[in-house]
Formats: structure tokens, C-alpha cells, sequence
């Protein structure tokens, strides 16, 4: 599908929807926004005045020659047991092990099967900070605990949701606002009613394609809106879905409605925002909004076949407080 060909006119909380103009094409986006891990340390209580007791956790900074050890020169990730060495002592992980064509990185000299026990010995006394705590997670972890945890953190850094392209770039929300904005050229509204029109002069032209038209800033929060054609099966459809730009408990806290209709039939969509930490082609793919089949879209554009005009209406609103703020759906003729 031609994307130049798509106009989206939208309002905001009672703007008509001819005052605005927007067309979207692609804007790959290759920046990276790295949050390297900080050091930081909570000792165990234990007996040091005994030999013989069993040993305690460490807490050590990354910073140190421990930690130092247990990264692999190869990857410069930690590394987790099965952790290899050659005959001299040289230590690397299972992943890497197999990359080096079974010879040492450091000697050259060639690689056994031999484990470095003491070493697997030594991470499991560790204790160390999650590496999202320069994002604000205070939790410090077993050092075989803490890979698990950073996968599921609810600090570490978002993905760009813009969909139609191989955007890696990750931070925060304000990171991801202002990226949206200044690099994909995202439209951006506030406030939590909207109206959009979307026109395709050939709309048995159905093709694979996705875009996102909108951000939505309410109740202090950012939404995304996303609209798009695509093949069910054997039938062209058109979707639209809604994202909440933050973490799945929070999405929850929301709820959205989507109308279209016309010649006096309407469909209507009501459901809750789905989370960013979701791809956009995992929501996509779950059917998760409103979808019109293209015959009924054509019916709602006039009838004639000939071109595409599809008018969405929508609002967003917060279940817990459904008297702040409360939002007055923009229903357009």
C-alpha cells in the first residue's frame, strides 16, 4: 500500500477534522540509547571471624577485579556457568567457546572441555546491583539471579514503537516522545478525544503495510494510535489500536473506545490500551482492536468502491478516576 496515499486528517478535542492535514511516510531511525550498568553493592550479614563457616555473599562493584574475571573476553558479557578455560587458565563462556573455533582467545592455544569450577564458585557468593539502576531500580541480585530479573525489570528501557521499520532505538518515555517527534515526524495532540480520515484512491490496492498516525498526551500520559491495512488470511481488512506508552499494570488503569460507521451503520471498539513493552506486531497479530473488513469500510466511504474515506472517532479515559478529566467522544457527522 501506497503510504503517500493515505491522508489522515485528525482533531483533538473538538478541532474539525478539515483544519488539519497530515501525510506519513517512513523514517528509518538507527540510533541506539545505551544505559551501560552501574556499580553499586549490599553486603550479607555473616560470620568473618570463623574460617570454617561456610562462605557469605560478596557484594563487590563492578568495577573490581572479581567482576573483572567474570566477563568474557571475547563478548565482555558476565558469564554464567558453563564457564570454560583453556589449559592455562583462561576463562570464556559456553557462547563464545563455540565461536572460536575451539581456540583460546587470549593463548591461541586450544580449548578442552575443561569447567572452571572455582570461578562458577566464586559468582555464586556475588551479589550485585541490577543493571537498570541508573534508571531508578533499587534491587540488588544473586549474581545468577540477576540476568532473569533485568528481563523482566520494570526500569529497563522501552523500544520505539514507531511500526514500518527497524528502529533500535530504546529509552525512557520523554526519550521516546521527543525521538517520535523530531526523527519519525509523528504528529503529536493533546488531549484525549479524537477524529481521523483516512483516504486511499484505490482501495483494492491492499497491501502489507503499517504506520502509526498519532500520540496522544493525556491525563500525563502518552498514547499511541495506530492505523493500518493488512491481509487476514485471504480478506483485506483495516485495523486500528491503541498503546499505552508504559508498562502493563499502568496500561491497565486505562480503557479506550473506537467508532466507524456510516449510512446509518456504525462499529465500535471498546478495550483496554496495550502496553509498548508489547511489540507492535505481537498486538497486531492478536487481533487486538478494531478491525473492518474492506467491504464494509468501501460501504462506509459511500459505496461506490472507488475510494477509500473512513472516519474514526475515539476517546481515551482512566478507570480509576473516571470523574477527572473526564473525556465527551467528538461525534462527527
Amino acid at each position: 500500500m501506497d503510504l503517500d496515499s493515505i491522508e489522515c486528517v485528525s482533531s483533538s478535542d473538538g478541532l474539525d477534522e478539515d483544519d488539519i492535514h497530515l501525510h506519513h511516510t517512513l523514517h528509518p531511525y538507527s540510533h541506539s540509547h545505551h544505559h551501560p550498568e552501574l556499580s553499586a553493592s549490599k553486603p550479607r550479614n555473616g560470620n568473618n571471624n570463623s574460617a570454617v563457616n561456610a562462605p557469605t555473599a560478596i557484594a563487590i562493584a563492578p568495577s573490581t577485579s572479581v567482576h573483572e574475571l567474570l566477563e568474557c573476553p571475547v563478548c565482555t558479557n558476565s558469564m554464567y556457568p558453563p564457564i570454560h578455560q583453556c589449559h592455562n587458565g583462561h576463562t570464556l563462556c559456553s557462547t563464545c567457546k563455540t565461536r572460536v573455533h575451539n581456540r583460546c582467545p587470549t593463548c591461541r592455544q586450544e580449548l578442552g572441555d575443561i569447567r572452571c569450577l572455582a570461578l562458577e564458585k566464586v559468582a555464586e557468593s556475588l551479589e550485585l546491583p541490577c543493571k537498570y539502576f541508573s534508571l531508578g531500580c533499587p534491587e540488588i541480585f544473586p549474581y545468577y539471579g540477576k540476568l532473569k530479573h533485568e528481563a523482566l525489570c520494570n526500569f529497563r528501557p522501552y523500544s520505539c514503537p514507531y511500526a514500518g521499520s527497524e528502529c533500535s532505538a530504546v529509552g525512557d518515555i520523554s526519550f521516546l516522545v521527543a525521538h517520535l517527534r523530531d526523527d519519525h515526524k509523528v504528529d503529536m495532540h493533546t488531549g484525549c478525544t479524537f477524529n481521523h480520515r483516512y483516504v486511499k484512491s484505490n482501495p483494492k490496492e491492499v497491501e502489507n503495510a503499517t504506520w502509526m498516525l498519532t500520540v496522544f498526551h493525556c491525563f500525563g500520559q502518552y498514547f499511541c494510535l495506530h492505523f493500518e491495512a493488512f491481509q487476514l488470511g485471504m480478506a483485506p481488512v483495516y485495523m486500528a489500536f491503541l498503546r499505552f506508552m508504559g508498562d502493563e499494570n499502568e496500561a491497565r488503569t486505562y480503557s479506550y473506545s473506537l467508532e466507524v460507521g456510516g449510512y446509518g451503520r456504525k462499529l465500535i471498539w471498546e478495550g483496554t490500551p496495550r502496553s509498548i513493552r508489547d511489540s507492535h506486531r505481537k498486538v497486531r497479530d492478536s487481533h487486538d482492536g478494531l478491525i473492518i473488513q474492506r467491504n464494509m469500510a468501501l460501504f462506509f466511504s459511500g459505496g461506490d468502491r472507488k475510494e477509500l474515506k473512513l472516519r474514526v472517532t475515539g476517546r481515551i479515559w482512566k478507570e480509576q478516576n473516571p470523574d477527572a478529566g473526564a473525556c465527551i467522544p467528538n461525534l462527527c457527522s
